[in-house]
């Protein structure tokens, strides 16, 4: 009886076996971008494997091409360039006040609460209206906290109507 329960269990081992061969074999594109389910490609940030350009700190200007200008909607610009790391440095570039330009500035608030409603009464300025211009000036991100960057032109209308104001949370480089 031994030998019987033995040679069923054989054989059910085989068909599970063959049967887990023919459905892997039928679904070989499975790690395609289409049919990934279980993400093992490269198609989000946080598993790319690291190389040598992404071990350097990165020096990035906000808003990209845009500089740091009302209007433009720098929550959706820090979104697409995350990940943002320790010691990555942001360039704020923008015309001094002129004729033709509004006035900016660069303010760096203390909390979530105060980025939301573009409270400015704690605010730290760590840029003036004449500190954007020319090649600009640059903040380097040394703590891993969340930074919450605001314009504080006009009592904040450039923050609550300008969409100038973004916030950033750097994370370690694991792969130094």
């Amino acid at each position: 009886m031994g030998v019987k329960c033995g040679g069923a269990f054989l054989l059910f081992v085989v068909a599970a076996a063959a049967s887990t061969f023919g459905v892997a074999s039928g679904n070989k594109e499975w790690s395609t971008a289409a049919g990934n389910w279980n993400h093992t490609g490269a198609d989000f940030w946080w598993q790319r494997h690291p190389n040598a350009t992404q071990a350097a700190p990165k020096r990035l200007i906000v808003g990209g091409d845009q500089n740091w200008r009302f209007g433009f909607n720098y929550t959706n610009w820090a979104i697409n360039n995350a990940p943002f790391f320790l010691n990555d440095t942001l360039v704020f570039k923008y015309d001094p006040p002129n004729d033709t330009t509004f006035p900016h500035s660069v303010y760096l608030l203390p909390d979530f609460w105060s980025f939301q409603n573009c409270d400015l009464r704690r605010a730290r300025k760590i840029g003036d209206v004449n500190a954007g211009g020319g090649d600009g000036f640059e903040f380097v991100l040394k703590r891993w906290q969340p930074y919450y960057f605001v314009c504080g032109q006009h009592d904040g209308i450039h923050c609550k109507d300008g969409l100038m104001k973004f916030a950033v949370w750097p994370l370690i480089r694991w792969f130094y």
